[in-house]
């Protein structure tokens, strides 16, 4: 098994995943639901904050995390300079305790970024970074591939790693980046209470 060096990703330029704006899926989902209540999201792996930034255009408080000190620097600089409301700091969503619960938990394409080896741990932090009764919202990249990353999943093997702590609310085939149409899979879940 290897590990990818995100930093020097960063740090080279080499980042495919880059596409310049946040998801077209997420923008969709938040501007066709504009009663949702506002309230926390975090982003792990939240790269250079597209994301991120997309929620606080729509009145979210997010916070982005990720274990690349170079992907931080760029979000804070480039949420800054439009003087949006989000914050970012380095973490390891996977490993770290959480600082706090969030109402929203938002990922974009993480799951298929780690380790297969590390997805049981995946869920256990979703679980642990939101708060009972909070929402995660995911948009996995559906793809067969096992040599990674990114690394292939299906729906199935999704549905059995979140349905024992998590509700599902609905799942659907979101618009995409121009290279992943028809590849995405939005799913909307609801953390169990306890």
């Amino acid at each position: 098994m290897t590990t990818t060096d995100w930093e020097a990703r960063y740090q080279s330029g080499d980042m495919p995943w880059e596409k310049g704006e946040g998801s077209p899926g997420l923008a969709d989902f938040l501007r066709d639901r504009p009663d949702l209540p506002r309230g926390s999201v975090l982003v792990p792996g939240c790269g250079t904050g597209h994301d991120a930034r997309t929620w606080a255009r729509h009145g979210f408080t997010p916070t982005g995390l990720d274990i690349a000190p170079s992907a931080i620097r760029i979000a804070t600089e480039r949420t800054a300079a439009e003087g949006l409301n989000a914050s970012f700091r380095l973490g390891d969503f996977l490993r770290e305790p959480a600082s706090e619960r969030f109402d929203w938990v938002f990922e974009h394409t993480l799951f298929c970024a780690i380790q297969p080896a590390d997805r049981d741990l995946y869920a256990e932090s979703v679980h642990r970074w939101l708060r009972p009764g909070g929402n995660f919202l995911a948009i996995h990249y559906m793809i067969r591939d096992v040599e990674g990353p990114p690394f292939g999943c299906t729906q199935e093997e999704l549905i059995e790693r979140f349905k024992s702590r998590f509700e599902w609310v609905a799942g659907w085939v979101p618009r995409s980046y121009p290279n992943r149409a028809g590849l995405e899979l939005m799913i909307w879940w609801r953390r169990r209470a306890e």
